[in-house]
């Protein structure tokens, strides 16, 4: 998730996210550049931030963290100020403790950096620099090249035989639900609202569908990065973009019995609860998007129960 001042939208008063800018990879090759080792990376996070959650849970689904470091950023952005994601006495950076703001460790791949600043980011601790700072290729990295050091280097999030299914969905929740929402709450336009709103709740009924049918959604017997990236939005979507994004048709909680059980089954896996903080993600949304939400007033609703039985073991 990115740091900068006002969303970006087009003529047409649609959002428009943009591209991450370090893709270095980590690969288990004795000659690659970046290699799996013990207490060599960190990952930077937002508690908040959907993108960056993702790496956390695969990091801890995988059983990586006593390998792999990770801080938390300041939720709170102060967009008029242009600071951007900060550090603090709450949220220091613990390698670098006289830093301010994330936009600090960008500068040390290139003092005049002036691009976008986005969590997550993965570090190397020994070069001191990004290695990479999109989502969907840190979750693979974590998945597949560090399981001589993982805790559970069986659960493979990304198998080859189901790649061309995962990447398939993935290609559909991306656009219509992960950043669906984002384009209905950014809209500048009644025309960019009403189609990402369409969007959205088209794509909650499919996935519905297929688990009102199978335990994952690719899978009925394995957990996917596909659930994952679906996840890590569905668990803010009544807490946060029912109301802050006006997609307010349908609640997973009330209106999506499938969507709801799936939800609290990943919640409640081994170490994956810890990473939720339902405070810090409605703090950021609602405190720091004053574009949508001029008074900053933080809402405290609604109350929902995550830890009851999900049933999902029923298929």
């Amino acid at each position: 998730m990115a740091d900068t001042k006002n969303p970006v939208t087009n003529v047409k008063g649609e959002f428009i996210r943009g591209v991450t800018a370090f893709r270095n990879w980590i690969k288990d090759d004795s000659s690659a550049e970046y290699q799996p080792e013990a207490n060599r990376y960190h990952i930077y996070v937002a508690l908040a931030c959907p993108w960056a959650h993702r790496t956390l849970t695969v990091l801890k689904l995988k059983g990586l963290d006593h390998v792999i470091s990770y801080s938390v950023v300041d939720s709170l952005l102060e967009f008029e100020k242009g600071c951007g994601w900060a550090f603090g006495e709450k949220y220091p950076d613990p390698h670098h403790p006289t830093f301010t703001h994330l936009k600090d460790v960008y500068k040390l791949n290139d003092p005049d950096y002036s691009g976008r600043v986005t969590v997550p980011v993965l570090f190397d601790l020994k070069t001191q620099k990004i290695v990479n700072n999109e989502s969907a290729e840190i979750i693979r990295m974590l998945n597949s090249e560090f399981n001589k050091l993982a805790r559970y280097p069986d659960l493979d999030l990304y198998p080859e035989s189901l790649r061309s299914r995962i990447d398939e969905l993935n290609e559909q929740v991306y656009p219509k639900l992960n950043n669906g929402v984002y384009r209905a709450g950014f809209a500048k336009s009644q025309e960019a609202y009403d189609a990402a709103f369409e969007d959205v709740f088209s794509m909650l009924d499919i996935l519905e569908g297929i688990l009102s049918k199978q335990r994952y959604l690719i899978d009925n017997k394995q957990i996917t990065e596909a659930d994952v990236r679906a996840w890590t939005t569905l668990l803010r979507f009544d807490p946060v973009y029912f109301t802050h994004f006006k997609c307010n048709k349908k609640m997973i909680s009330k209106d999506y019995p499938n969507l709801f059980g799936f939800v609290r089954e990943i919640y409640q896996m081994k170490d994956v609860k810890e990473t939720v903080n339902f405070n810090e993600i409605k703090r950021h949304y609602f405190a720091s998007h004053l574009m949508v939400n001029p008074t900053g007033i933080v809402a405290r609703g609604p109350e929902i129960n995550y830890d009851l039985p999900h049933d999902r073991n029923r298929f």
